[in-house]
């Protein structure tokens, strides 16, 4: 388990299941059942009053009427989201096959759910859901043929599920574990302690802590917080001064030693890991999430101090082993698409590397280690690859996997035998595999059993182009024997940012899509990691548009060939991908049936105001800058809206526990959207209540989510529901 603190600030939430699908439905189009047409459901949309604010942006004067939507914790804004849940819910309750909906993916989430086992000690743990349960229950055994028991229970700590549970860090003699606490999904964070042979827990009690692991060294460990919000503010102020401190086993938080704070600057996050031998600490500072420096200290000295090994914020790197004297460290610095370099700590300077893994044609996304051997996990057109060497670089071995798709794991320690690995695909279910590295032989260690049948359905990659001509690949998922007449209702998913690459995954709710004859489209666009940092460049700050044209594209290349038409064409995405949904929203409607942006960044001009939303200004640049200001005004969803336009049919989601990307992107949206709208067809926001932007989840709501997304798209796309006459 790595206690590095790698900070993904913007991320898509996947839920991998499956289920069975009838060879006969397999075969059939959905233009062969019975058409319907859906009666519209008529809206009256809740008042949303407009307030006299007017901002000067470098000589620009600009409205921005509903910016009392922005105090989410005020009495007024909370009956505004009343209201506003009041007609989506009934909206929503008005369509006749939601409830089927819900029921048939109930039915499909309900199977055991593992994830890999990792080990600590004589013990293994793993995550398990035995189907429904609201969050993954943690076990471990001694042993892997132990008997497994449960470590913690997070069910047990809150009555609705919203309670999240994560382990973060071992102590070195695994005698101890820190694990993180998370209720309602904030990204507010709680570290508490267990002593793990007795699952004693110990009355250390870490509070405001975010972004964090636990990077242990002797009896206590390292950690990242922040100092406590002001009160009423703690899910919309700015987040500063992000400091690490260490922790010593059974002392009061406020006992803490400060070992390393940014006075100057207080947009920076930082990150710390310690290597296995306990030799070195590593800090990583981030000014945001494009690129981070390295400082590193030798904690065999007392008063050393932290020495810098990367300094600059153009270059993304970490350190993935201390060998010998030396660190391996993956790095894209003069290697766009990334390379393992071996450097001496006392001369870190380029000139003085060794190339242990060069950068090849394909993206080295990461390497990891353990059981003496390092493990390459390479993205060849967004599917993986992964070889084994020596730590030299020697003795290449590719690991054959069951065939494209998405894998990752081979993680663990110097000691360890056996290593761990996932691998999944849109039609493979995620599976758990034991690997030997001596002898390099995969065994299944966890297969779920689910009345599926992966030959039902069809996989493919294709290749098109984008309006500047650029080629641009994207996945397709659909039943066999599809018929490609333009009437299939398809799903178009896409995020294009923050380096984040999109591979192969399974989903249960995606079937919901399937069996009913719909297309699922995913395309690797611009601004993502799966060609390297020039792909991810080619969408960020002033090529931002590219994304939007790229996305745009892929929903005219679907179009074009037969697999749907506007009328049948939802897409969707969650935050930079709700962005990515408001921005092509709003320049296409004519393009869309259905929008479904998911809590998005939909406010490009306030967006860095609020919590870690100053961390994206190296993506998306800032207004407070002129010239990104023009660039941001140019796709702002929320003011690029205009007056008398139809849109798609829209349904918006947030959480009022997002302090990610605060709700008042999609209030504020929501308001305006209304306003302007020209059309019958719905536009509305679904608020969830004790949520944040994704992480820990609970199944129930999950499951009612998706059920409402599902029911939306079909409704207003007159799709047919086999659910409808079961």
């Amino acid at each position: 388990m790595k206690s590095i603190n790698i900070l993904f600030l913007a991320t898509c939430l996947f839920f991998i299941s499956c289920t069975e699908t009838d060879q006969d439905e397999a075969t059939t189009s959905s233009t062969d059942k019975t058409s319907i047409e859906n009666p519209m459901i008529k809206l009256s949309y809740p008042s949303s009053k407009e307030v006299k604010q007017i901002d000067d942006y470098h000589g620009t004067q600009l409205d921005d009427p509903y910016r009392w939507l922005e105090a989410d914790t005020s009495a007024e804004v909370g009956n505004w989201v009343k209201d506003q849940n009041a007609v989506t819910f009934d909206y929503l309750n008005k369509i006749p096959f939601r409830k089927k909906i819900e029921e048939r993916y109930a039915e499909l989430f309900n199977y055991p759910k593992l994830s890999s086992p990792f080990k600590a000690g004589d013990y293994y743990f793993f995550y398990k859901n035995d189907g429904l349960q609201n969050q993954s229950v943690i076990y471990y055994q001694k042993g892997l043929d132990g008997e497994a028991e449960v470590f913690i229970d997070p069910n047990a700590l809150s009555k609705d599920g919203t309670v999240a549970i994560s382990l973060i860090g071992f102590s070195n003699d695994d005698k101890y574990v820190a694990y993180s606490r998370q209720d309602a999904g904030s990204d507010w964070q709680e570290i508490h302690l267990m002593e793990v042979a007795t699952k004693r827990k110990l009355p250390d009690v870490l509070k405001w802590v975010k972004f964090s692991g636990a990077a242990w060294k002797g009896n206590g460990f390292y950690y990242s917080r922040y100092p406590a919000p002001a009160k009423g503010m703690e899910l919309s102020a700015a987040n500063q001064f992000h400091k690490v401190y260490y922790h010593k086993l059974g002392d009061d938080q406020n006992k803490d030693k400060l070992v390393y704070e940014n006075k100057s600057n207080p947009k920076l996050y930082h990150g710390t890991s310690v290597t296995e031998d306990q030799k070195y600490l590593f800090l990583y500072v981030y000014e945001g999430t494009e690129g981070n420096e390295i400082y590193y200290k030798d904690l065999d000295k007392k008063e050393s101090n932290f020495k810098p090994l990367i300094k600059d914020f153009k270059h993304k790197g970490y350190i993935v082993k201390h060998v010998d004297g030396r660190f391996l460290m993956h790095t894209n610095i003069d290697a766009p698409k990334y390379q393992l370099v071996s450097l001496n700590p006392e001369k870190p300077s380029t000139e003085n590397w060794k190339v242990i893994i060069p950068e090849k044609k394909d993206l080295l996304q990461g390497v990891n280690s353990g059981a003496k051997k390092l493990f390459a996990d390479y993205l060849k057109d967004a599917t993986t690859r992964i070889y084994q060497y020596d730590y030299d670089g020697s003795n290449e071995k590719e690991i054959k996997l069951p065939g494209l798709g998405s894998a990752g794991g081979f993680e663990g320690k110097e000691d360890d035998t056996i290593l761990f690995y996932t691998f999944s695909s849109f039609t493979y279910p995620n599976t758990i595999f034991k690997y030997d590295p001596a002898s390099g032989k995969s065994d299944m260690f966890f297969k779920t059993e689910l009345k599926f049948n992966p030959e039902d359905f069809e996989e493919k990659q294709i290749f098109y182009k984008s309006k500047d001509g650029t080629t641009v690949p994207m996945f397709i998922v659909h039943k066999k024997g599809l018929k490609l007449d333009g009437n299939n209702p398809t799903y178009l998913y896409g995020y294009g940012g923050f380096n984040v690459s999109l591979s192969p995954y399974f989903s249960t709710s995606r079937l919901i899509l399937l069996e009913n004859g719909g297309v699922f489209a995913l395309p690797n666009i611009r601004g993502g990691g799966e060609y390297g940092e020039e792909w991810h460049q080619a969408g960020m700050l002033h090529k931002k548009q590219n994304v939007f044209d790229d996305f745009i594209s892929a929903a005219e290349y679907l179009i074009k060939e037969g697999y749907t038409s506007p009328e049948k064409l939802a897409i969707a995405g969650g935050s930079n991908g709700g962005l990515l949904v408001g921005a092509c929203m709003t320049q296409r409607p004519d393009l869309f049936a259905v929008a479904l942006p998911a809590v998005g960044v939909l406010d490009m001009l306030r967006y860095h105001k609020f919590t870690v939303g100053w961390g994206w200004v190296p993506e998306y640049g800032s207004s407070d800058e002129a010239e990104h200001f023009k660039n941001l005004l140019s796709y702002s969803p929320l003011h690029n809206l205009e007056e008398g336009t139809k849109y798609p049919s829209t349904m918006i989601t947030t959480a009022d526990h997002d302090d990610r990307v605060v709700p008042a992107h999609s209030f504020k949206f929501a308001a305006q959207l209304q306003k302007y709208h020209k059309g019958d067809n719905p536009v509305i926001i679904r608020i969830e209540t004790d949520a944040g932007h994704g992480a820990g989840k609970p199944t129930s709501k999950i499951i009612e989510e998706q059920a409402d997304q599902w029911a939306f798209i079909f409704y207003n796309t007159n799709s047919p529901v086999k659910y409808l006459d079961d």
